[in-house]
């Protein structure tokens, strides 16, 4: 074999090493290409920024606490922090650690904690209270959930009047014909056909809820002039439903954005599915780790 090519067998084999291997790639909602700085342009000019999380990846959770520390930076006490993962009734546990009351040994034997809370969530509440910002607790607690999800809306009637300031004021509007809720009851029905058993219509009311008291705790958290991130799983913003449709009832003025994240198997380009998910979809690869299992 002549040298040249040898040679040029060489540099091709170097160059397939030294290809990069990104994390994650941005596009927009109509599947073109972005970069993180076309995120933060878009959520300094909105007033609420949905982060659509994938719960146990590594990228999703990094990046979320990236975006919170370049908007802090850009706006600093103006930034509000807002999560799924904390429910309303632990609001108080949440100021108490932050004014140093409790301990935060004691915080964090109080609180209904995600078992992926050290690694995920963790450093977003640090964050804020380490810089002075509010973090808000916004989901309703799980316990009423699943009341909605056994006994529907009306069986919220039976709690304690007292622990109604936890939920949403009801009775709250519901679209079963939304397509988050619609699409929700045809997965539950399958997965419920292959278990010989029967899925509650319930199931989405119990979604919507969640999505409704969310919804409810960023108005009465935001004002003008801030900017509230709220973390959640992405199915709760996706296509601009779940959250944000109680968010428009609420209070329509709000302008908002959401990201969603994703994986696929090739990241350089959006699949057609995944086009109109949010304004902006990370998709991240398939083979990414997990932070749980």
């Amino acid at each position: 074999m002549k040298l040249s090519a040898i040679l040029f067998i060489l540099v091709m084999q170097l160059q397939a090493f030294s290809q990069d291997k990104p994390a994650y790639k941005i596009f927009t909602g109509e599947g073109k290409k972005a970069d993180y700085e076309d995120i933060l342009k878009a959520a300094t000019k909105s007033d609420v920024v949905f982060f659509g999380e994938l719960h146990d990846n590594p990228i999703a959770h990094w990046l979320e606490l990236e975006i919170t520390k370049s908007l802090f930076a850009a706006r600093g006490k103006d930034l509000i922090l807002s999560a799924e993962m904390f429910e309303t009734d632990n609001q108080i546990l949440i100021d108490e650690y932050f004014a140093g009351i409790i301990k935060e040994s004691s915080f964090e034997t109080e609180v209904r904690l995600w078992k992926n809370y050290s690694t995920d969530y963790k450093p977003l509440l640090n964050f804020a209270k380490e810089n002075g910002l509010k973090f808000v607790a916004s989901n309703i607690p799980r316990r009423y959930a699943a009341v909605v999800a056994s006994g529907g809306f009306e069986a919220l009637q039976n709690i304690n009047p007292e622990e109604l300031k936890y939920i949403v004021p009801m009775p709250i509007e519901y679209d079963q014909e939304l397509a988050c809720y619609k699409e929700m009851l045809s997965m539950g029905s399958s997965i419920g056909g292959q278990m010989g058993g029967k899925v509650s219509e319930n199931l989405p009311k119990a979604q919507a809820i969640k999505d409704a008291t969310m919804a409810k705790s960023i108005v009465n958290n935001w004002q003008k002039g801030q900017i509230l991130i709220h973390y959640n799983g992405s199915y709760h913003s996706d296509r601009h439903m779940g959250i944000i449709w109680y968010l428009n009832k609420y209070n329509p003025s709000i302008k908002s954005i959401t990201l969603s994240t994703v994986l696929q198997d090739d990241i350089e380009k959006i699949s057609d599915e995944n086009k109109g998910l949010a304004d902006f979809v990370i998709v991240i690869p398939s083979s990414m780790t997990k932070t749980y299992k």
